[in-house]
């Protein structure tokens, strides 16, 4: 596995100085990201796309830092009901999926997106609840009708510009925010569609993150190092379902941490572990957006918490074997 980053905290840098932050680090690479919900200030599409030269000088200069890009982000709602909305996510999507085969990256880091509950919704409609009845029959419409055929074509059009891996973040919000939803997807698709699995959305859901990566063997293409910290004591009194700011950190049921600051090293070193049996060799990239540190003490803290616990390299053999 190789440390990476997120590199949006960072949005104020230029790229090259940013690169040079993060090398200086010991960071081995980068997820880069390119628009939808994702700030695309370190690789915008329309300065690259039709300029090849452009594309060139920003490998050479990953190359001088020793990085390597792990993949592209560009979250959306690409199945947003307001059409306009959709249209727009779209089209960062495929500008991406352009995008990684100019930069010889294979894997597209988004969301499943949510349709709204009929043709005629202004807005996303995330139904969370098996009755009444009509409940379920939002699900199966919004299944059915828009989410299956839409990622159907879009894998096709990822494919056609060589990406091997649309990994999806389970967010809560989205049609697909857990294993089960996930397998759904890629049963329905194919296996072009994986998890950027991120423990942070899970981990406030009550899911268990390591029983969720055993449970997605095989379909991990990504992952991302951020932590939630469940106050017990809001909890104890609201549950989980909470719409307070996320600035209202004080009497939210839950908040994002910095990896080490919500659930402790021995969580991070199963996941660790569980990661490598599963057999995934990727990128653990930190995403960061704790409310209670900067982006550079955040990413700092996260880099040197991940340093000691990260696995490199499997072993050839079991030396006692």
């Amino acid at each position: 596995m190789k440390l990476g980053v997120l590199t949006v905290p960072l949005q104020a840098m230029p790229a090259r100085e940013a690169f040079a932050y993060l090398s200086g680090l010991g960071v081995e690479t980068v997820e880069l990201g390119t628009g939808g919900y994702t700030n695309d200030n370190h690789l915008r599409p329309s300065e690259y796309l039709d300029n090849p030269a452009k594309i060139e000088e920003y490998k050479a200069m990953l190359k001088e830092y020793n990085l390597e890009i792990s993949a592209l982000s560009c979250h959306g709602n690409p199945v947003h009901p307001d059409k306009k909305t959709a249209e727009g996510y779209h089209k960062v999507f495929v500008d991406t999926c352009r995008l990684a085969q100019m930069l010889g990256v294979d894997t597209v880091i988004t969301f499943s997106g949510c349709p709204g509950d009929c043709e005629e919704s202004k807005r996303p409609n995330w139904v969370t609840c098996a009755w009444p009845n009509e409940y379920g029959e939002i699900l199966e419409w919004q299944w059915n009708e828009v989410l299956i055929p839409y990622w159907k074509k879009a894998a096709e059009i990822a494919q056609s510009y060589g990406v091997k891996k649309i990994a999806f973040e389970m967010h809560p919000g989205f049609c697909v925010y857990n294993p089960a939803t996930l397998l759904r997807l890629r049963e329905a698709v194919g296996d072009i569609i994986g998890a950027n699995f991120d423990p942070s959305h899970l981990i406030w859901q009550g899911i268990d993150p390591v029983a969720a990566l055993r449970e997605l063997k095989g379909a991990v293409y990504h992952f991302h190092a951020k932590d939630t910290r469940v106050d017990r004591h809001n909890t104890a009194v609201n549950g989980v379902l909470d719409t307070r700011s996320f600035t209202d950190m004080y009497n939210r049921s839950w908040v994002f941490r910095t990896v080490g600051y919500g659930s402790d090293v021995k969580l991070w070193k199963d996941m660790i572990s569980t990661l490598m049996l599963i057999g995934y060799d990727g990128a653990v990239s930190i995403e960061h957006e704790d409310g209670l540190m900067s982006p550079r003490e955040g990413l700092e803290k996260a880099v040197a918490f991940l340093k000691e616990i990260i696995i490199s390299e499997q072993p050839e053999a079991m030396w006692w074997a």
